[in-house]
């Protein structure tokens, strides 16, 4: 493998990795700006839009015929959010020229899809196309009430909400559902000018062969904008309540969903990411051995460590009979690592866990994407190797220390409303 990362202009990098071992390619653009209530919704739909067409194929029909002839080749959209920014961007992925069966040249078309997307997108008037950000806007809105019917997954959000009020990363990735719903396609293309203008810009690209023509292309095409980015805050811990606040709501639910939420000082994001997995990430943890299956409390009971805000979740879900039972016994469990109760074995089988999770990365393209992409968003570069050796150097005593540094700060309870009290 071979790893290259270079500045393509003021705020812009391009990484590209090359391993001979794929037959594909893929691409990532990565657009990082500051989480912001009022231009979350509108980022998101305005790099939702330039996945469905282009100023030369100006519907997602005719954008995914000409893709469909690239040997299935695929675009899309990226939308997520880490500590206290969110990150948007574009995606390709297609088949590498040399198993093309006419010698076609799959990566210049993919390359001038790409840069239309981006540089050309179907505007009209000073806004996207209607039938763009319409279908858009119907997907968006789609995804944000199908995260409500899951859950779980929704009783994580409101924690995190809790847990990180008044805080950029309280913000989700796709904003409000009210924010889209007022949104309007004028609006959305001036957030995307100004993402162009403002935001800190890295691109992946994973391919079997080098291909110069890509990192040539892109930095000849912003070197026509006018930029000023901006510096983004990825990670700021978030500070601990004055008092423990806890959130209750009631739902047509009938399994209840209680998520408790720790803060902690600490940086050892190491040490901290080997106490989650030993604390309640896998089979073997101290949270499925005990308030899972010893004591029968919970239906699922999980932990998992934030280090860029600083904080540590643990989520189950539970009866409503049961909840304080189980708080009480997954504070009782934090309390035995705290002891210094921790085994040689359960260390053992940690770094076994990391190892195995480590030795994926290069498995696929998108794998090597999301590795160096974290690496970026941690400022910290370095390989899987280094990264596994770095857990292995953590100690028992970093271990117990990190599980000292956590405090709790909020809980947040979903609750059933067939149960009266």
């Amino acid at each position: 493998m071979i790893y290259k990362r270079s500045e393509l202009g003021d705020g812009i990098g391009f990484t590209s990795i090359v391993d001979e071992k794929f037959k594909s390619c893929v691409l990532a653009v990565y657009f990082l700006t500051e989480s912001d209530e009022k231009t979350a919704a509108l980022n998101n739909l305005s790099t939702g839009v330039l996945s469905v067409s282009n100023s030369r194929y100006t519907s997602y029909a005719s954008l995914c015929e000409k893709l469909s002839e690239l040997y299935g080749a695929s675009v899309g959209s990226i939308a997520r959010k880490k500590g206290d920014a969110q990150i948007l961007g574009l995606s390709a992925s297609w088949l590498d020229d040399r198993y093309a069966i006419d010698g076609e040249d799959i990566s210049g078309e993919m390359l001038s899809i790409v840069c239309d997307c981006l540089f050309a997108p179907n505007v009209q008037n000073g806004a996207f196309d209607s039938e763009s950000f319409a279908m858009v806007k119907k997907d968006l809105l789609d995804n944000i009430s199908a995260e409500f019917n899951q859950k779980r997954s929704y009783a994580l959000t409101r924690a995190i909400q809790t847990a990180y009020r008044g805080e950029p990363a309280a913000i989700m990735e796709y904003g409000t559902k009210e924010a889209v719903l007022s949104s309007t396609a004028e609006e959305a293309y001036s957030a995307y000018k100004e993402l162009l203008k403002t935001a800190k810009i890295e691109i992946y690209l994973v391919s079997p062969t080098e291909k110069p023509k890509f990192s040539d292309m892109f930095r000849e095409s912003f070197a026509k904008l006018d930029r000023t980015p901006k510096d983004v805050n990825i990670r700021n811990h978030s500070p601990l309540k004055a008092e423990v606040e806890t959130v209750s709501e009631e739902y047509d639910v009938n399994q209840c969903k209680a998520v408790f939420n720790f803060k902690t000082d600490s940086d050892d994001r190491y040490a901290l990411k080997m106490l989650s997995i030993i604390y309640g990430e896998l089979p073997f943890s101290k949270l499925f051995l005990n308030v899972r299956e010893k004591l029968s409390l919970c239906y699922y009971c999980t932990s998992r460590s934030i280090s860029v805000k600083g904080a540590f979740f643990v989520d189950c879900g539970v009866e409503r009979k049961n909840i304080e039972k189980a708080k009480d016994e997954i504070l009782a469990q934090l309390e035995e690592i705290k002891k210094g109760n921790i085994s040689d074995t359960e260390i053992q089988g940690t770094l076994l866990a990391l190892d195995n999770a480590v030795s994926q990365v290069g498995d696929s393209p998108s794998s090597y994407v999301h590795w160096y992409a974290d690496c970026f968003f941690e400022n910290d570069y370095y390989t899987p190797e280094e990264h596994f050796r770095r857990f292995c150097d953590v100690t028992k005593e970093r271990i117990i220390a990190a599980a000292n540094s956590l405090k709790l700060d909020s809980i947040y309870l979903m609750l059933n409303k067939e149960v009266q009290e």
